[in-house]
């Protein structure tokens, strides 16, 4: 059984300063952080907040990711795939169920899709010029209808590598958007020829219900 929050916090603070602050992770001093170490320090953990605050769209009427399930670039019966506007790196693409679940709700049969999907996605992403790799993440905090982010991160780029690619992205300057539209649109191109479904850009093509 998991210690309860008041053990969790209780715990953790044993390890903080007088301050309530943790020592600096150990990632900090890989040479892929974004960040030195000299002038870092760790924020105070603050208690445990029960009950825990809703996230968005935990009642599925009043989700925003549902109500914009015709915006994508990649659509099929049970999913769509968007294009993430003003980031750093060069492509990060969203997943999401067109119907409202998240990832424990999954019916099983979206489960295994999600398993194929992600797969091919990956592929297409790492088959662009100049992107070695896809990195797939899935957090769930902020909302309670399932999206997946697929990050590209630049070929060459090996202070970007791994966990902290995702605080890269924060810190770059914004990716030049035509660029990225192309790339996303090559993806879609490719998801369509591997998975079916069809490109929001086909005008034989109906949006989904």
């Amino acid at each position: 059984m998991a210690l309860r929050p008041d053990e969790f916090y209780d715990h953790a603070l044993a390890a903080a300063d007088d301050e309530r602050r943790l020592p600096l992770a150990r990632m900090t001093g890989w040479d892929i952080s974004p960040f030195e170490p000299d002038g870092l320090r760790v924020a105070s953990l603050r208690p445990p907040v029960l009950p825990e605050p809703p996230r968005h769209g935990e009642d599925a009427a009043s989700c925003d990711l549902c109500r914009q399930r015709d915006d994508g670039i990649w659509f099929n019966e049970r999913w769509r795939l968007t294009r993430v506007q003003g980031v750093g790196v060069p492509l990060v693409l969203m997943l999401l169920p067109l119907d409202h679940h998240d990832m424990a709700d999954l019916p099983d049969e979206l489960a295994a899709e999600l398993g194929l999907l992600s797969t091919r996605i990956v592929r297409h992403v790492q088959a662009l010029p100049h992107i070695s790799r896809a990195h797939v993440y899935r957090f769930g905090d902020g909302a309670a209808h399932l999206h997946v982010w697929f990050f590209a991160r630049p070929a060459g780029q090996a202070q970007l590598f791994g966990s902290w690619l995702v605080a890269w992205d924060d810190l770059l300057p914004e990716y030049p958007a035509d660029l990225a539209d192309a790339d996303a649109a090559l993806v879609a191109d490719a998801l369509v020829a591997s998975h079916g479904g069809r490109r929001v850009s086909d005008p034989a093509a109906s949006l989904p219900a």
